[in-house]
């Protein structure tokens, strides 16, 4: 029996049986990968650890499921994605290039202000899911749920607190549009709610999500 996740590209997240999410253990980063992945520079395998401060590539028809910490991500195809911290604790993300969907654990009260940067802004995240990309005229956010502030890195002053249940305020965050707004409304797009369970799940955590739809039936082919 296999377990099959689709995703909005169009590739398959095709997991065996005994591969149907729960939690990893701490001397485990790499959930599934496909395709060419580096770390550091380095071609990864799945037993590659991955700590807080690599740098995590992906190449083309290629992705990887990870944690660090109590944190879990999906990098896609033909993405950069620099992690900030140190051993196991992230502190920040910065999204060179490509498209990144990501579960954060809660921080402690005292502990430093997590925040994920793309091309165009800079997000605070406190005990949220994420998806977003990064291309050079502009990123895209959605707080699919949890609590975000968007910055923008052209304008700081233009800015945005976003709180989201289920995919309740998209946004796109441009360089330089016309009409000088430079956070706007934006569609749901290319994530879904599976691929969040599962990133949770490989935490040790059940998704907000749970609670609307069930995962012990996940659809196919959407």
């Amino acid at each position: 029996a296999r377990f099959t996740i689709w995703t909005p590209q169009g590739y398959a997240i095709n997991l065996g049986i005994g591969k149907i999410p729960k939690e990893l253990p701490d001397n485990k980063s790499i959930f599934e990968m496909q395709g060419k992945v580096w770390v550091n520079e380095e071609l990864a395998n799945e037993n590659t650890f991955i700590k807080a401060d690599a740098l995590v590539k992906t190449g083309s028809n290629s992705y990887v499921i990870f944690k660090v910490g109590k944190d879990a991500h999906i990098l896609r195809e033909n993405s950069q994605l620099q992690l900030q911290g140190s051993n196991v604790v992230e502190t920040g993300l910065n999204l060179l290039s490509g498209k990144l969907l990501s579960v954060f654990g809660k921080r402690e009260s005292n502990q430093q202000k997590h925040t994920l940067r793309t091309s165009t802004a800079t997000i605070g995240i406190r005990g949220t899911g994420v998806y977003a990309e990064s291309d050079s005229d502009k990123s895209y956010l959605c707080t699919c749920y949890g609590h975000t502030q968007i910055q923008s890195n052209v304008n700081p002053e233009q800015s945005e607190e976003i709180v989201s249940t289920h995919h309740d305020a998209p946004r796109f965050i441009f360089n330089d549009p016309d009409n000088k707004k430079l956070i706007v409304p934006a569609p749901v797009f290319n994530h879904t709610d599976e691929e969040l369970i599962l990133i949770e799940a490989i935490v040790g955590r059940e998704s907000p999500i749970s609670a609307i739809q069930s995962y012990s039936t996940p659809r196919r082919g959407y």
